[in-house]
């Protein structure tokens, strides 16, 4: 077998540009040894280089059963998952923390994303190639047009950084759109200072209504007589706000929902 055949459905499009993989696989800058896992390998174009970094434990997960072939042909020895990442129990792949890289199908990045963060306790860091668009989504400050759910979600518990722009030209077939390549690397906090479940559910209802204030797109959750929308941040629109701007509007809809239940 000489090569694999990009699969549409996948969301294949193989990085034909070795520096650039080169390139994705230093972004990992580790100082320790650490279990990697690699999302996606296709042809191993990222994994070859990974495997030369001997700080890198790796493990790769493929759903491709003609990219699996192609690996065990080519990369002797290499420890290969043959299965789709998003069903993974991610606590059974190592026992201890560890990184995640990728050039990820652009139609299930963001699903990626959220299942790091499912598991954000044992993934310190993160990097890899993705959409351009919703790399800067999730890199996007408060304020800007990109700004959104994802970005709120990974600043979080991540630090963010877009390290740069890959053109569509360096992949076969080519996208129809220019990549990027971004990396996570786990911030300090252990748990944010409210109730988490209630914070990604005031999150994702006020990016719902982005365009209304958020006095108007909360009205769902609490009663729209409620004094607390009295205070000036419900003036605001979602994309104003910094994550610990809505860890305080979690909390103003936390207690004014329990002051309504008393």
């Amino acid at each position: 077998m000489t090569r694999v055949r990009a699969k549409k459905h996948l969301g294949q499009h193989f990085l034909k540009d070795k520096e650039i993989a080169r390139r994705i696989a230093e972004s990992l800058s580790l100082s320790t040894a650490m279990p990697v896992l690699e999302i996606g390998p296709g042809m191993g174009v990222l994994t070859q280089f990974l495997l030369e970094n001997p700080l890198v434990k790796l493990k790769v997960v493929e759903i491709d059963t003609e990219s699996v072939v192609y690996l065990h042909e080519h990369f002797s020895g290499l420890e290969i998952i043959e299965g789709d990442f998003l069903k993974m129990n991610l606590d059974k792949v190592f026992d201890e923390p560890f990184c995640i890289i990728g050039n990820y199908p652009y139609n299930i990045s963001s699903q990626i994303f959220f299942k790091v963060l499912e598991y954000k306790d044992k993934i310190p860091f993160v990097s890899g190639m993705l959409q351009k668009e919703v790399a800067e989504r999730i890199a996007s400050a408060p304020g800007k047009k990109a700004y959104g759910v994802l970005s709120v979600f990974m600043q979080a518990y991540y630090d963010v950084e877009y390290l740069f722009t890959v053109s569509e030209h360096v992949f076969d077939p080519p996208p129809k759109v220019k990549s990027a390549v971004i990396r996570f690397r786990r911030n300090d906090v252990k748990q944010l200072d409210c109730d988490e479940k209630l914070f990604r559910t005031v999150v994702k209802t006020a990016f719902n209504q982005r365009r209304k204030t958020l006095r108007n797109s909360l009205k769902s959750l609490v009663d729209k007589d409620s004094p607390m929308f009295a205070d000036s941040i419900f003036d605001k629109r979602p994309e104003q706000l910094d994550v610990q701007s809505f860890i305080a509007l979690t909390n103003l809809v936390a207690n004014s929902t329990n002051s309504s239940d008393t």
